[in-house]
C-alpha cells in the first residue's frame, strides 16, 4: 500500500490533536478535581450526581426548618421555666398570707406581691419568639394572645388553640398551645372541684381526695347547714338537687365526709344556712383568673381565720394544678427538642449519604487521574517526535542534502 507524504503529515497533525485535547481534558479534570464536569462527559454519572445534589438542597432546607423549630421550643421550655419559678413565688407568698396573727394591712402587701407576681406571668404568656411572633400564640397571631378583659372575664386567649408546624419531612412544632398551657389545666383535684359558697362562720373545706374512683358518678353536691339556737350543727348533703342518705348529720369538725367514692374535710365552726359545693373536675383553669381570685378574696376587710384559711387552701390547690399543667407542657417542649435532635441526626445522615453518592458519581480519583496524566503526557511527546521525524521525509531532503 502506498501512503503519499501529504497523508502522512495529516494523520501526524491528526494524532497530535487528538492527544493533545485529550491532555488537556484530563489537566482539565485534575484542577477541577471532577471526573465529570459536564452531562456528555458520562450521563449517567451526571444524573446520579444531579440526584445527589436535590436530596442535599431539600436536606439543607429541612435543617433551616429543624433550626427555627429548635429556637422555638427552647425559647417556649425556658418561658415555662419562668412561668414555675413565678408560680412557686406565689404559692410561698399565698403560704404567708395564710398567717392567722396577720392584720388586713399586713395581708394587703402580700396580696400586692400576688399581683405583681400575676402581671409578670401574664408578660411571660405573652413572650415573643424573636421573630414576629408569639411563644405561645398557638396556630399563628400577629398581635399578642392574651388580652386583658374586666372581671369576671379576665385574661382572655385570643390566639388560635394549637401549634403552628415547619414544613418538612417531619411535624416540628414552631409555637406553643398558649390556651392548653395556661388556661385548660383542671379545676380542684383533677377529679372534684370543692367551694365555698356561702360562708358566714369559720368553716372551711379542704380540696378532698377520692377513695374509691369506682364509685364515683360524677355528679354535683351541695352540703348545707343547719345550726340551731344552742350551736348544735347539722349538715345535709344534695346530689344534683336531690336528697342523699346524709340528712341532718350531725356536724364533727376535722371528720371526713364521704359520699359516692368522695371524700372530703370541713373544719371550723359552721354558721348557719352556710353551704359548700362539691362539683365535677373540668379543664378549665385559667392561671390569671385564680390569681385574680385568691388576691380579691385575701384583701377582704374583717376575714375570719376559717375564711382566710379557706382561701389559702382553695388558692394553693390551684396553684399546686396550674403548676402540675405547666410542667406537664414544659415536658413536651423538652419532648419535641428530643424529637427534633432526632430528626436532625436523620437529616445529617442523608445530607452525608447525599454527598458520599454525589462523590461517587463526579469525583475524580486523583491517584489514577495523574498516573493517566502522565502516560499522556509521554504519549503527546512520542507523537511530537515521530511527526518530526516524518516531516524530514522529504525527496528533497536528499536532493539537496
Amino acid at each position: 500500500m502506498r501512503l503519499s507524504t501529504a497523508h502522512t503529515y495529516d494523520a501526524g497533525i491528526d494524532n497530535l490533536q487528538r492527544r493533545q485535547l485529550e491532555l488537556a481534558e484530563q489537566q482539565m479534570q485534575m484542577t477541577s478535581g471532577k471526573r465529570v464536569n459536564r452531562a456528555s462527559d458520562d450521563p449517567t454519572a451526571a444524573a446520579r450526581a444531579e440526584r445527589a445534589m436535590a436530596l442535599e438542597a431539600r436536606s439543607v432546607a429541612s435543617q433551616r426548618a429543624v433550626e427555627a423549630s429548635r429556637n422555638a421550643m427552647q425559647t417556649g421550655e425556658s418561658a415555662l421555666g419562668d412561668a414555675t419559678e413565678l408560680l412557686q413565688q406565689a404559692r410561698e407568698t399565698l403560704v404567708a398570707a395564710g398567717n392567722g396573727s396577720y392584720s388586713d394591712s399586713e395581708r394587703s402587701s402580700l396580696v400586692q406581691a400576688l399581683r405583681g407576681i400575676r402581671n409578670q406571668l401574664f408578660a411571660v404568656a405573652n413572650r415573643s419568639d424573636g421573630s414576629g411572633g408569639f411563644v405561645f400564640g398557638g396556630q399563628g397571631s400577629s398581635a399578642p394572645p392574651f388580652v386583658e378583659r374586666p372581671l369576671p372575664e379576665g385574661v382572655a386567649f385570643v390566639g388560635t388553640a394549637g401549634q403552628t408546624v415547619v414544613a418538612s419531612g417531619e411535624a416540628l412544632p414552631v409555637t406553643l398551645d398558649g390556651e392548653a398551657a395556661w388556661l385548660q389545666a383542671r379545676t380542684g383535684n383533677g377529679v372534684f372541684e370543692t367551694q365555698a359558697t356561702t360562708q358566714g362562720g369559720s368553716a372551711w373545706i379542704d380540696a378532698g381526695n377520692v377513695g374509691d374512683p369506682a364509685a364515683v358518678s360524677g355528679n354535683p353536691y351541695s352540703l348545707s347547714f343547719s345550726v340551731d339556737a344552742a350551736g348544735v350543727a347539722t349538715y345535709t348533703v344534695l346530689q344534683d338537687g336531690l336528697p342523699t342518705a346524709l340528712t341532718n348529720v350531725a356536724y364533727q369538725s376535722g371528720t371526713a365526709i364521704e359520699i359516692d367514692g368522695l371524700s372530703f374535710k370541713i373544719t371550723g365552726q359552721p354558721a348557719d344556712g352556710d353551704q359548700f359545693d362539691v362539683v365535677p373536675s373540668e379543664a378549665s383553669l385559667n392561671v390569671f383568673k385564680m390569681l385574680d381570685r385568691a388576691a380579691i378574696a385575701l384583701e377582704t376587710l374583717g376575714l375570719n381565720g376559717g375564711q382566710v384559711t379557706q382561701a389559702v387552701t382553695l388558692g394553693l390547690r390551684d396553684i399546686d394544678a396550674s403548676l402540675g399543667r405547666l410542667q406537664s407542657q414544659r415536658a413536651l417542649a423538652g419532648e419535641a427538642l428530643n424529637r427534633i435532635d432526632g430528626v436532625e441526626d436523620r437529616l445529617a445522615a442523608v445530607k452525608l449519604g447525599a454527598k458520599v453518592e454525589r462523590s461517587s458519581a463526579e469525583d475524580l480519583d486523583m491517584v489514577e487521574a495523574i498516573s493517566k496524566f502522565q502516560q499522556q503526557q509521554t504519549g503527546y511527546e512520542a507523537a511530537l517526535k515521530s511527526y518530526s521525524m516524518v516531516q524530514r521525509l522529504s525527496l528533497f531532503q536528499y536532493i539537496n542534502p
